[in-house]
């Protein structure tokens, strides 16, 4: 029986990046099929205190997840999953700029029209950004941010990896992961990062 795996992610976060390649690589070893759902760092942060670096940068996260929010609105999960591996793969190992012509390049990417990009500049749909948002992270809590997956009737925060693992180490990650998620009762797992994001 296929277990269904849904991930929220926010396109500026490099850990739900790792996560989410995780989970692909996942699908293909595993019977297992992953549905990709937009949060948003800067809804997460609205009245927070603080500082002007990360202000700065949850003002400028308005935009990809409003694209995202579009693009699965008017073309559908695949898309969504397509734009996500476009965009994501701009921003993180790319290392390309979070701008308006960053966007337009992803959506070219994967041959959805640029005019998509224009979503970024308008708060029209925030209602059902907000509502995606929640949706995912209302069941985990307050004290996190993304990556988010629910499984088996729970949500968690994580697993925050570094590289992701590819092929049946991918596989004995989530085999684990998912005997974690099945307990109710199971809330925390966590050491200190040595590493950041490792983009292979």
């Amino acid at each position: 029986m296929t277990q269904q795996v849904d991930l929220w992610f926010d396109p500026m976060c490099p850990w739900a990046w790792m996560t989410s390649r995780w989970l692909l690589e996942v699908e293909k070893v595993r019977d297992v099929a992953v549905s990709f759902h937009v949060m948003s760092l800067s809804v997460l942060n609205e009245g927070r205190d603080l500082d002007e670096g990360y202000r700065k940068a949850m003002d400028a996260g308005w935009a990809p997840v409003r694209v995202a929010l579009a693009v699965e609105r008017e073309h559908g999960q695949q898309a969504l999953r397509d734009f996500y591996t476009a965009i994501g793969t701009r921003f993180h190992p790319g290392g390309e700029p979070k701008t308006l012509e960053t966007l337009e390049g992803a959506l070219q990417d994967i041959g959805l029209p640029v005019s998509l990009a224009a979503a970024g500049d308008t708060d029209a749909h925030d209602d059902e950004l907000r509502a995606s948002h929640h949706a995912g992270m209302d069941p985990v809590g307050d004290e996190v941010g993304t990556p988010v997956i629910h499984l088996n009737g729970q949500a968690l925060f994580g697993p925050v990896i570094s590289p992701a693992p590819k092929g049946e180490e991918a596989g004995n990650l989530f085999d684990g992961f998912a005997k974690v998620t099945a307990y109710p009762g199971f809330f925390e797992l966590k050491r200190t990062r040595t590493v950041g994001p490792i983009f292979d």
